[in-house]
């Protein structure tokens, strides 16, 4: 795998290069712009690889190697790429193939175990780069924090295990814990994971449902969280975490059903049944689980949170590219106040989330309590890139209906954001009860 040194000297790999040409057929129908024709055809073959905008990133010097070869593979995979996933519901193979061999995949795994060592902060600024690139990382980016689970309480024999085959490809992308009646109610989760012992081995034999794990058929490990405690111990001492080696599981006592959404987000339904797990496979002491996977949620939050910053990015620019160019009344539509002031105002919020994005990365790179912060940079960017996307569909207007814009695509997209991985209430009572020690609401 690419060291972080190597990867600014990849950047040669991924020539920058403006995209190609949407198709004309609606661009034809346009009746005028401000520019010439060479400016519509700008305007549909938004580049993604500009590095002058206003919405570029602001960030410090030790990210920009590392946001230059993102933006140049991104460069790879334009707009027509990911529609014609969307059409049909596929998983992006050759785009996440592409993240794994440049090494984003692994680039928090240590270098001990085949990583980069890469900071939280490092790895925020890959996602946020993908999506201001017009890309989706979420087919990806479990790979980057759920093996923090293994990482920061997996034994070392898990370790030496595990991570060097992460970090050489081995998937582990799905995250095993929102079932069908309980939603964000973690503690009340239902899949049960009872000791026993089969063939002499010790284990645990575990039934239940999962539902929303995304990314459950293109991955070859899950981390699950499943119920081992019984009724009389308290809730957060209940439940433990585990390891499951999907190649040997599905088709037997593993199911997985696909799940037909608004996006293509290859999320499923998995079904356990009678599922044996060696106890060597269970992550850290049995009680202990949900204190784990609150290492890889913390760390979600923040990748996520950085997912929305650069989808906001992508969607100011496009309004911004569209309102300097679109004529209407013998004038560019970006002249209006009307159609200024809400760019300028998602702007404005946008960049103020990004700080709480790096604030909260910050601490966790640092090994401090991140809960809050964390929290708080994913509502804010989930906020923020939802007006950017409200406000770049307001601009475009009926043309932002036409898919080969990808305005639509990135709006729906967008919009997942406001309740998952979790929603935005949950995080407001978190918040009041947590931090400003109001009474527990729920």
């Amino acid at each position: 795998m690419a060291s972080l040194l190597q990867f600014s000297r990849m950047i040669c790999a991924f020539p920058s290069r403006a995209l190609q040409h949407h198709r004309r057929s609606t661009s034809q129908r346009h009746a005028s712009f401000c520019q010439n024709t060479s400016s519509r055809q700008h305007m549909l073959s938004y580049n993604q690889s500009r590095s002058l905008s206003a919405m570029s990133s602001s960030t410090e010097d030790h990210t920009q190697p590392i946001r230059d070869m993102v933006s140049s593979l991104c460069a790879k995979f334009p707009g027509e790429y990911w529609r014609t996933l969307d059409a049909s519901s596929e998983y992006p193979t050759e785009f996440v193939n592409a993240l794994s061999e440049a090494g984003v995949l692994s680039m928090l795994i240590p270098p001990t175990y085949g990583g980069s060592g890469a900071s939280l902060r490092e790895a925020a600024a890959a996602m946020e780069e993908m999506h201001a690139s017009g890309c989706n990382g979420a087919a990806a980016h479990a790979q980057m924090y759920v093996m923090g689970t293994i990482l920061r309480h997996g034994s070392d024999a898990q370790k030496n295990q595990w991570l060097p085959q992460i970090a050489s490809g081995l998937r582990l992308q799905a995250f095993g814990v929102s079932e069908p009646n309980n939603g964000t109610d973690t503690l009340s989760l239902e899949t049960k994971a009872v000791y026993t012992k089969q063939d002499g081995s010790a284990g645990y034999q575990i039934n239940g449902q999962k539902i929303w794990t995304s990314r459950a058929r293109q991955s070859d490990l899950m981390i699950l969280l499943a119920r081992t405690g019984t009724d009389d111990v308290q809730r957060s001492k209940a439940l433990s975490v585990f390891l499951v080696d999907l190649r040997d599981a599905v088709g037997k006592s593993v199911t997985i059903q696909p799940i037909d959404a608004m996006i293509n987000h290859n999320t499923n339904s998995v079904f356990i049944e009678e599922l044996f797990v060696p106890e060597e496979m269970r992550i850290g002491e049995e009680g202990e689980g949900f204190k784990a996977i609150l290492t890889a949620m913390n760390a979600e939050r923040v990748l996520i949170a950085a997912e929305c910053i650069g989808d906001g990015r992508y969607l100011i620019d496009r309004a911004v590219d569209y309102a300097s160019s679109r004529k209407v009344f013998g004038r560019c539509i970006g002249q209006n106040q009307g159609i200024q002031h809400p760019i300028a105002r998602a702007y404005a919020n946008l960049k103020a989330a990004e700080l709480m994005v790096h604030r909260a990365a910050d601490l966790y790179d640092a090994g401090k309590a991140c809960g809050p912060e964390a929290n708080m940079a994913k509502m804010l960017a989930a906020d923020a890139s939802w007006e950017a996307a409200n406000v770049c569909f307001q601009t475009f207007g009926g043309y932002a209906f036409a898919r080969e814009y990808d305005i639509e695509r990135k709006f729906r997209e967008t919009r997942l954001y406001q309740i998952a991985p979790i929603s935005t209430n949950m995080i407001l009572s978190f918040l009041a009860e947590k931090v400003l020690g109001l009474p527990r609401s729920y």
